[in-house]
């Protein structure tokens, strides 16, 4: 009896003494951030521990941020689900930063013929044929979707094709329905079509015929990660600032210091 309670207490000191493994820091991201911050976050875990982003429209990571969900950092593609976040206390006072800009873009299958130049009452039905549908993510909820179809209605546009749209639940999904032919052209951020070589853009979307396109971050009040607000200023910092713009994002805050 004696040596089976040596053996428990120095098996429970070997667990005592192993390494306690850090708790990944929880990033909700905007789908059109994905390619920029999945290179973001490894250069990060090489040097700060883990971290992991889940990505998805802006709506519906606010929605789920609302009900609990247990992130530490909410990067949306738009003002209005940070507001939204902000007028119920779910972000940690001071931490919220307009980081981003973007473009929209209209796109078509790389092998596409169109030729197209944006303005107001543009052949845009012609564009898509008899049959095509304009891919878009929902212009209801998620910011692409929302940023296109105030593009389309600036340009007289929006009651020729309203019925044709072919929805999708984030930026990226409608770039995949151009990229696989289903649809003969869409509307997304400049820096999705970047990360597709199977789509082309036929023409950028005057500024004014949106609200602008702003990228804002925070750190979630129910946030205890004790990495949460260094990551927030390393997004900022001279480093994150290369990544964004390499892949076509514009950085409205200023550079921080890393911490």
């Amino acid at each position: 009896m004696a040596f089976l309670l040596r053996l428990a207490v120095l098996l429970l000191g070997l667990v005592l003494s192993l390494p306690v493994q850090a708790q990944e820091l929880l990033i909700f991201a905007a789908a059109s951030l994905k390619t920029a911050l999945d290179e973001i976050n490894a250069g990060w875990t090489t040097r700060k521990g883990g971290v992991k982003a889940s990505y998805a429209g802006s709506s519906a990571l606010a929605r789920q941020i609302e009900a609990g969900a247990p992130a530490d950092i909410f990067f949306s593609a738009d003002l209005d689900w940070m507001d939204y976040l902000q007028k119920r206390s779910l972000l940690k006072a001071g931490s919220r930063t307009s980081l981003l800009s973007n473009r929209i873009v209209l796109i078509a299958p790389a092998d596409s013929k169109a030729q197209v130049t944006i303005a107001p009452g543009f052949a845009l039905s012609e564009l898509l044929g008899r049959d095509g549908r304009l891919a878009m993510a929902d212009v209801n909820a998620v910011p692409a979707g929302k940023y296109g179809k105030a593009a389309l209605e600036s340009l007289d546009l929006w009651s020729s094709v309203q019925a044709r749209i072919a929805q999708a639940e984030n930026v990226r999904a409608a770039l995949m329905l151009v990229s696989r032919g289903e649809a003969p052209a869409g509307i997304v951020y400049e820096t999705d079509a970047a990360t597709e070589k199977s789509v082309r853009i036929l023409d950028r979307f005057p500024e004014n015929t949106h609200p602008p396109i702003i990228y804002p971050a925070a750190v979630l009040a129910a946030s205890q990660h004790p990495q949460a607000v260094a990551y927030l200023s390393h997004l900022r910092s001279a480093a994150g600032r290369t990544v964004f713009e390499k892949h076509g994002f514009t950085l409205l805050a200023p550079q921080a210091a890393v911490n």
